[in-house]
């Protein structure tokens, strides 16, 4: 594997994939190198004048704010995002408009439920409608230590879910409902066997109307703080609930079944410049090999597709399809605006430490999670994913609030690619972490489950990488776990999106 990289072309700039001393000459590109290049950062392939675009991956990352010579390091003292037509040229790209038949082949170990879905996990739910009625959650789980678990070996575990809102809030309105969504679709989750809902009694996510957008199922029970009587006998009426919940979830076992049955979160957070080049779009990858097999991927963090959702529009099954998703970025442009915001706030430091500079450059790397077939539905935050394919979420960045409501939406697995290192968990539904560098998965390997630095280090290639990862999806899938699940991460990291005025 050559030391720099052209990913594109067209192409104004290289990738070093490790240090370049100042001084050192290319002669595959005939240019002289000006200053210490770190690993991951790029340098000009050929001079740019002061405003003119400047390309990697065939596509525009940003204008360069002064004169660029060649050999230069170019980054964020000499880049910055402007003005950028896109050619939202809709459905060209759409090279798949029929989900094939699953492959019988391709197989995993789940959960059947009585909705027809399968889980990939078995846990008993503690879920809280307000923020009031954490901390008796919390208390209820907490009595279901590792010894009394012992006795349910066919269940991963309790699980409290707690957050900081559900009163203080508007009844009505995008706040209410985004809310609302995430808890009707965590209550009824495939990876929960069954669960409690726990509220206070007073507030304004209210239990009782949660319970009637369930509707009727011996899955799920609720209570109320108020009308049970307080702390210590909800407590007490809490764990006697669990342990029927935990005597039924025990008789369930896993079955094989297809892998069209799987819904991956697609996730990314701390990335680096090497996370375009080999994390994701070997996820991407194994994307493709999902989708073949009848499975279902979601791609979310709207903000940072931004630059690059003309990619997505030109791989949008129709127009319809397409509109929404140009409707999800203008809301963005008027949300970040109201708050006096820009979309281009990331990358953030750490991001750019490892060599990313604007957020268009980030977003091409990151919208090559999706792989490569056609963009079959875009879904509100946390709204139930029914489309099988490649789907868009509407979603922040912040990966805990994003993957919240994939999770939401029904995702059964997350799969997260990082360059810098993320310790993410989300319980019930498990994490696995792929490095987008070795030098990263060797420093942090008792939190990263897969190591794609093999493509940078040119042992494999990409498509090599992605059928590893897809064969390491149905794994995990069958009840393998992973780092995050080994460490107990999961349940701070539940995040629901807070949307609309605090009252």
């Amino acid at each position: 594997m050559p030391r720099i990289l052209k990913l594109g072309s067209q192409d104004d700039v290289l990738v070093a994939l490790e240090p370049v001393r100042a001084g050192e000459f290319l002669a595959e590109f005939n240019v002289s190198v000006h200053s210490d290049i770190p690993a991951g950062h790029k340098l000009a392939v050929r001079s740019l004048a002061q405003g003119q675009v400047v390309r990697k991956f065939n596509q525009i990352i940003g204008f360069a704010t002064q004169p660029i010579a060649a050999g230069e390091h170019v980054h964020t003292h000499n880049l910055a995002v402007g003005d950028v037509e896109k050619d939202y040229g809709i459905s060209p790209d759409a090279r798949q408009s029929v989900i094939p038949a699953a492959n019988p082949a391709d197989t995993f170990l789940g959960y059947r439920r009585g909705d027809g879905r399968v889980g990939t996990r078995n846990y008993v739910g503690v879920l809280t409608t307000v923020n009031c009625s954490a901390t008796v959650a919390r208390r209820i789980a907490a009595h279901f230590t590792p010894e009394v678990l012992r006795n349910f070996p066919n269940v991963n575990g309790v699980v409290a879910l707690t957050h900081g809102t559900g009163c203080g809030i508007a009844s009505d309105g995008e706040g209410a409902e985004i809310l609302r969504r995430v808890f009707t679709g965590y209550a009824t989750h495939p990876n929960f066997a069954s669960v409690l809902l726990l509220g206070l009694g007073c507030e304004t996510n209210q239990v009782d109307q949660l319970v009637e957008l369930i509707g009727a199922r011996d899955t799920v029970r609720a209570a109320n703080i108020q009308d049970e009587g307080g702390t210590a006998v909800s407590i007490r009426n809490g764990i006697a609930s669990v342990y029927e919940m935990l005597e039924q979830a025990n008789r369930q076992t896993r079955t094989s079944v297809p892998a069209s049955h799987l819904i991956v979160g697609l996730q990314c957070g701390g990335s680096d410049a090497y996370s375009g080049i080999s994390a994701n779009p070997a996820l991407g990858v194994a994307v493709d090999h999902l989708v073949r097999a009848g499975g279902t991927a979601i791609l979310s963090e709207t903000p940072e597709i931004y630059g690059a959702e003309h990619l997505l529009t030109r791989r949008a099954l129709n127009s319809e399809v397409a509109e929404r998703l140009l409707d999800r970025i203008r809301w963005w442009e008027n949300y970040t605006a109201q708050h006096k915001a820009t979309m281009d706030n990331n990358p953030q430091p750490g991001n750019k430490t490892g060599g990313l500079t604007t957020i268009l450059e980030k977003s091409l790397g990151a919208v090559s999670k999706g792989g490569s077939t056609a963009l079959r539905e875009v879904y509100l935050y946390a709204e139930q994913v029914r489309e099988q394919g490649l789907v868009f979420m509407d979603s922040p960045g912040f990966d805990p609030v994003s993957a919240t409501g994939q999770v939401a939406g029904g995702a059964n697995v997350i799969c997260f690619t990082t360059g810098r290192g993320s310790v993410f968990g989300c319980k019930p539904t498990p994490s696995i972490k792929i490095a987008s560098n070795t030098a990263l998965f060797q420093r942090m390997q008792d939190d990263m489950d897969f190591d794609c630095g093999s493509v940078v280090d040119g042992e494999e290639t990409v498509e090599q990488a992605g059928a590893a990862i897809y064969k390491e999806i149905l794994e995990i899938a069958s009840g393998k776990s992973t780092r995050s699940e080994i460490h107990g991460f999961g349940e701070e990291e539940f995040q629901p999106w807070i949307l609309g005025a605090t009252l």
